[in-house]
């Protein structure tokens, strides 16, 4: 199966920092409190991990901001924070005041760092300084903050899932094309492991990517864990199946390797990319995969599947609108150079440049009329973007559902890999318990 080609190896804001309170600032804490004393010739700037790895986010970004001084004379200092640490240093800075002048946000996390106060609102005036609300796709305008309140950060890279499967694999086992519904994922599955292969890859300790799948999953099943009041709903007949459908990819249908049970972030792609795996679902990976020397033609990219029919709104949905959001703290004594850096980063030119590296969509609609976001890849993110996605719930206490609902999936993975049978009442009880430890429970 080896081809001959090289691979790289705030209620609910401020309970959550003090189970955070033993993660450390670092670098990054000398921004916001920090950057006025050279005359607002500095900025400090947290990336969130787009690439492979740190260093190639460094690779990507440093260019830009080197630009960025050369036009503004303004020195942005990097620091590129990994996934599993970012949530963690974001909510230590927002508790403690000392926190960088701009960073990223995980777009879902948008209404709950919103709660915390330490964001600048994105109110007309400062939209103006920008080029205005309307220069930005309205779905990734959806996933800026809480309905009704001004957004607490801006569009920066969309995302979307997608399923990515390995086209040598699948020829291999015979099968034509790939699977648009989930009875299909599972009859395909099962034609791949009858191959000796791990048909589909998850990463079961990666927090937030379980409560990606399983909130679309429970969208399919007619389930949002929340209530219309904002109150936690994760017992619900639909979110228990939702749940379980998820893991039993695994405890059931054996199309995941056990080993994924414990999987963190990008360990999926990486074994997709190294012919372990046949399919994968996940959010704009092509830079990953070209990190690992995985050629263009090696994959395909089809829609995420759905119970049946098309992709599209209702029970059809099978993406979260997925991004990166860019925000300014509120303390920064460099507001105008923070404004000045996001208006840089979300100009045309930047925008597709950035894009074009990430392999994901511009938010900013003037930069998606690029042809280089017009291949079938990236067609299939533009259109579940505009059809089948909705955004995770903007609620403050959103990002203690990543934790406790994404630690109940966790756990259950990890019931599976081990031989304990996964039901529907020890699904329930999983989430009974993730319910109890939200707010006003």
């Amino acid at each position: 199966m080896r081809r001959s080609r090289i691979r790289a190896a705030l209620t609910g804001v401020v309970a959550l920092s003090l189970t955070f309170a033993a993660t450390a600032c670092g670098g990054g804490t000398t921004g916001a409190s920090g950057s006025g004393g050279d005359g607002g010739k500095t900025l400090t700037y947290w990336a969130s991990n787009q690439g492979a790895s740190i260093e190639a986010d460094k690779k990507v970004l440093q260019p830009e901001l080197d630009r960025f001084e050369q036009q503004t004379g303004i020195k942005v200092k990097l620091e590129v924070v990994p996934w599993s640490d970012l949530l963690n240093r974001i909510l230590t800075a927002t508790t403690s005041g000392q926190g960088p002048d701009v960073l990223n946000i995980g777009n879902t996390w948008s209404a709950s760092l919103q709660a915390g106060g330490a964001l600048l609102p994105w109110d007309d005036k400062a939209f103006a300084k920008i080029g205005g609300r309307d220069r930005f796709v309205e779905s990734a305008l959806g996933s800026t903050g809480a309905q009704g309140k001004d957004p607490a950060a801006v569009p920066l890279y969309s995302m979307a899932y997608a399923l990515y499967y390995n086209k040598e694999m699948f020829r291999q086992a015979g099968i034509a094309k790939p699977p648009a519904t989930w009875d299909e994922l599972v009859a395909t599955g099962k034609r791949l492991t009858a191959k000796g292969g791990s048909a589909i890859g998850v990463e079961g300790g990666n927090l937030s990517n379980n409560i990606h799948q399983v909130f679309v999953l429970g969208k399919q099943h007619g389930a949002d864990f929340f209530t219309p009041d904002g109150r936690a709903d994760f017992t619900s007949d639909g979110a228990v199946a939702a749940v379980k459908q998820y893991v039993d990819l695994m405890a059931a249908h054996k199309l995941v390797a056990p080993g994924n049970a414990e999987y963190a972030q990008n360990q999926s792609l990486s074994d997709f990319a190294k012919d372990r795996t046949a399919m994968v679902l996940w959010q704009t990976p092509s830079a990953t995969f070209a990190s690992q020397g995985m050629t263009e033609d090696e994959w395909g990219v089809a829609p995420a599947p759905v119970p049946a029919g098309t992709p599209g709104r209702g029970t059809s949905v099978n993406s979260m609108v997925a991004g990166i959001n860019m925000a300014v703290f509120r303390n920064t004594k460099n507001l105008d150079g923070a404004l000045r850096f996001v208006n840089f980063m979300t100009s045309d030119e930047e925008q597709k440049t950035l894009n074009k590296a990430y392999g994901s969509m511009p938010p900013v609609k003037s930069a998606q009329a690029d042809p280089a976001f017009a291949t079938p890849s990236l067609a299939v993110i533009r259109d579940t973007l505009a059809t089948s996605a909705v955004p995770l719930p903007q609620i403050p206490e959103e990002s203690q559902f990543e934790t406790v609902v994404g630690t109940a999936v966790k756990e259950l993975f990890a019931d599976a890999a081990a031989g304990r049978p996964v039901t529907t009442a020890s699904v329930r009880a999983r989430l009974h318990k993730a319910q109890q430890q939200m707010p006003n429970q």
